[in-house]
């Protein structure tokens, strides 16, 4: 028994040993401010490295064996979910225990969640606002570090937190939703918030008086809430539009487009200003060794789509695997995005698992490509919208009919391909979304004439739905259902393509104007 104990101990600590050595600098900081709740300062002081940590945690009873929740709800915390499966959870077993078996309190996670959206810009600027507060010549090297030295000196605490409200209203008005939800959640009231770390949601703040009979008044307001309460808010204005419509039937109609006009307009991304946003095409046509014939009807075909709902495109044709990170790089410093409500970007080549060909048949990881835009490498989009269409095989296993092409290399039967989820694909940060064209491992489909399913598609039912009102998931799960149908002539070969998203609100293009072009 003795002997089977210390086996478990050592598995045990073999385990976090691992975890350590994969969490690097900045992971290991993150932790230890997440901890702070939990463990003495002057102990935390002293951390080098994740293991030490993992001994304060288990010097304190916090983990064990046994129970590795806190090490994984810290390891959700802070995004390295590939990690998790070493303690034997997933990124939703997590979420599903959070509520009753979180440890990390609401003022830690409102504090981590702005440290993570303070850009480097903004920290030199909240420096600057509080230098007269500040150890003279005191340089942070990071938003957590100036965090914890406000906690140090007494000046942020989880009952005040009013100097970190005076300089977000300054530096980014944005962040101040974030602090918006943990004053909600130390509320007592008919709408309790659960704080959920990353996520934001602004719906409306609806009280309603009832009485028997009638609907007395109603007064709007905006507010904070989780989903959960976002429901529940929609519940019971919904009820209240149905109560007793005997007495007043004139006033249902009028109540019910009101409130929920209102609330799809605030809980939606702004796409009001006078520039839209740029909208990046890539097609790769020409490669070494093959032709992407019908590529250009695609290209052309988002041209004039997103010309019509208002984007400022921009075509780049046959670009190499270098071209297209030059391109990123050169995009993710344009200053004009402060301006624009949004950024697009079009990727029409061949390609396998999680990655993109270029001209020059080198690959480019679709995360790569994503990962120039994030709001730390690009503030100028920092909150707003950032939409990837990727038209490229991710799979080549499958032979190609007469007519229809794959868009990949030919097969290479020797080679074993290695798979990347899309999840992994997409930034851990919010506001992306990444439209595939196919699932993982497949192949996506391509007429030599008349282009491919999913850029027709999509093409397609933007013009029909956008003139009515429809949001971006909607209008791509109704490509869904259009590629779906499709099969090649072969009557054999089916394509299925994948979204996934960490957009907070509705993307809603404004509806054109003009009549749609074709």
């Amino acid at each position: 028994s003795s002997n089977m104990e210390n086996d478990v101990s050592f598995k045990f600590r073999q385990q976090l040993l691992l975890i350590s050595e994969n969490l690097v600098t900045e992971d290991v900081a993150a932790l230890k401010f997440l901890c702070m709740d939990l463990l003495h300062l002057s102990k935390l002081e002293g951390v080098k490295s994740a293991a030490d940590i993992f001994k304060l945690l288990m010097a304190q009873e916090y983990l064990n064996a046994e129970d590795t929740f806190l090490l994984a709800e810290l390891l959700y915390r802070i995004k390295c979910h590939s990690l998790l499966e070493k303690l034997g959870y997933t990124k939703e077993k997590v979420q599903e225990h959070l509520h009753e078996k979180g440890r990390v309190s609401p003022y830690r996670q409102m504090l981590y969640e702005l440290s993570e959206n303070i850009t480097s810009e903004m920290l030199k600027e909240i420096i600057f606002l509080l230098q007269d507060r500040l150890q003279k010549r005191w340089i942070s090297p990071s938003a957590l570090d100036l965090l914890t030295l406000l906690e140090k000196q007494g000046l942020l605490t989880k009952d005040n937190v009013q100097i970190l409200e005076y300089v977000c209203e300054t530096v980014s008005p944005d962040l101040l939703e974030t602090i918006g939800c943990y004053k909600k959640a130390k509320v007592d009231g008919g709408f309790l918030f659960q704080l959920q770390a990353g996520l934001k949601y602004v719906v409306l703040e609806v009280v309603v008086l009832l009485s028997f009979k009638n609907v007395l008044f109603l007064t709007v307001g905006v507010g904070v809430f989780c989903p959960y309460h976002q429901l529940r808010l929609q519940s019971l204005a919904a009820e209240s539009c149905l109560l007793h419509t005997d007495q007043n039937p004139d006033a249902k109609p009028f109540f019910c487009t009101f409130f929920f006009s209102f609330l799809q307009t605030i809980s939606s991304y702004k796409m009001d200003g006078p520039h839209r946003g740029f909208c990046l095409i890539i097609n790769n046509v020409n490669f070494n060794s093959s032709q992407r014939k019908g590529s250009c009807k695609d290209a052309e075909q988002l041209e004039r789509v997103f010309t019509w709902l208002g984007l400022d495109v921009r075509t780049y044709t046959d670009q190499t695997s270098g071209d297209i990170i030059k391109l990123m790089q050169t995009w993710q410093r344009v200053q004009d995005h402060k301006d624009r409500n949004c950024f697009i970007c079009c990727v029409l080549s061949h390609g396998k698992s999680g990655a993109v060909y270029g001209t020059d048949d080198k690959l480019v990881s679709i995360r790569v490509l994503m990962s120039h835009f994030t709001a730390k490498q690009c503030p100028q989009l920092a909150t707003k919208p950032k939409l990837f269409f990727i038209q490229a095989c991710q799979g080549n296993n499958i032979q190609r009919p007469v007519y229809v092409d794959a868009d990949g290399p030919t097969p290479d039967s020797s080679s074993m391909e290695e798979r990347v989820f899309l999840s992994e694909s997409i930034p851990e940060e919010a506001d992306f979304l990444l439209g595939m064209a196919t699932v993982d491992g497949c192949v996506s489909f391509r007429h030599t004439e008349e282009g491919t399913w999913y850029i027709q598609a999509l093409c397609s039912k933007l013009q029909l739905l956008v003139p009515r009102g429809e949001d971006i998931l909607s209008i791509l799960t109704q490509v869904n259902e259009d590629v779906a149908k499709r099969v090649s002539p072969s009557g054999t070969k089916k394509q299925m393509p994948q979204p996934a998203y960490t957009l907070r609100r509705k993307f809603i293009f404004p509806i054109p104007t003009a009549p749609p072009p074709s």
